[in-house]
């Protein structure tokens, strides 16, 4: 038996997507239940969530010892009160120090986190290369609106007698709406698994909540262009597109699309980020392809994907360009 909280996200239903293909989508590590009355909805609240720790810690038998959560250590205490706005500039920096976070997992035991193998980054297909199943929901500071998408983190846990001490590279490629720390992983069940000692990945899985520390890495994805996919929906006069597989900061703060002929041929129109990593263009104009896409990452670093949407573009379509950061 798995703990309840990562069963409840795995199998809890998600909220219908907005009919609008304009509106921000909202995916969740902790999917919210459409009955406001659901015990499922209260999960991310401390005074639940410490109760049912103790709860499972009972029920499970001798697994006490494996939960590392403080429950009078919450989130008030520790500055990660729901409204209060983080300084993620311990989470940006490059090498930097070993930092404190708190790791849960959702998903199935050895899955890539979402039903769905997707995320609120809008990524597809986590479960595969260059993903792997390696995908994390970041909460605030490490999701950042979406502009943290991509990003890659080497984590590691010591504390709990099934962690194995190594470092495993995670890519945040969901968002986490009920952080139990300042900087909280929610790892797929792959990941989560892959911190322990041979033969303990379920035993750290029933722990449930866990120290950890991690530093932010670049990403590296051999072998592999930035890649373009149009989302559905997109049409003459709004076109939406999802970027990924960008190495170094593996995050884009910024996209610009240059049209071929017409009214916008020749200049750069700014983009706006829809949800997750993708943008989108609200066009007052019938747009003309093919299109040029201009990117910029974190770091300020700016590369040119030159017509790399073609003329005979099509919605739902993955298009790979010639350009990469590295």
């Amino acid at each position: 038996m798995y703990p309840i909280w990562a069963i409840n996200r795995a199998t809890a239903p998600r909220p219908p997507p907005h009919s609008s293909t304009r509106t921000k989508h909202h995916y969740s590590c902790t999917a919210h239940s459409p009955d406001p009355h659901s015990t499922r909805r209260g999960m991310g609240t401390l005074p639940s969530l410490a109760v049912l720790l103790s709860f499972l810690a009972l029920a499970v038998g001798g697994g006490a010892a494996d939960v590392e959560y403080d429950a009078t250590t919450d989130l008030a205490t520790s500055g990660a009160g729901a409204g209060d706005v983080w300084n993620s500039s311990e989470a940006t920096k490059y090498w930097g120090p070993w930092t404190p976070a708190r790791a849960t997992w959702y998903g199935q035991p050895e899955g890539a986190g979402p039903d769905d193998n997707g995320g609120a980054c809008g990524f597809k297909h986590v479960n595969r290369y260059p993903f792997m199943s390696m995908g994390s929901c970041g909460n605030q500071p490490l999701f950042k609106d979406g502009k943290g998408c991509g990003s890659c983190y080497k984590i590691r846990c010591r504390k709990d007698r099934s962690c194995s001490g190594r470092t495993e590279t995670v890519i945040i490629t969901d968002m986490n709406y009920y952080p139990v720390a300042p900087f909280h992983f929610d790892l797929s069940g792959t990941a989560f698994g892959r911190l322990a000692k041979p033969g303990l990945n379920d035993k750290l899985r029933h722990s449930g909540i866990i120290d950890i520390e991690f530093t932010r890495v670049p990403c590296e994805f051999p072998g592999l262009k930035i890649g373009f996919h149009v989302e559905e929906y997109s049409n003459p006069v709004y076109f939406a597109v999802l970027v990924e597989y960008e190495d170094g900061d593996g995050d884009v703060v910024q996209v610009d699309l240059m049209e071929s002929r017409g009214p916008g041929g020749g200049r750069w129109t700014r983009m706006r980020e829809s949800w997750g990593s993708i943008w989108r263009l609200d066009s007052n104009h019938r747009l003309q392809a093919p299109f040029s896409i201009r990117i910029r990452n974190e770091s300020g670093k700016t590369l040119v994907a030159n017509k790399v949407i073609p003329a005979n573009w099509r919605p739902n379509t993955f298009y790979r360009s010639f350009v990469q950061y590295s």
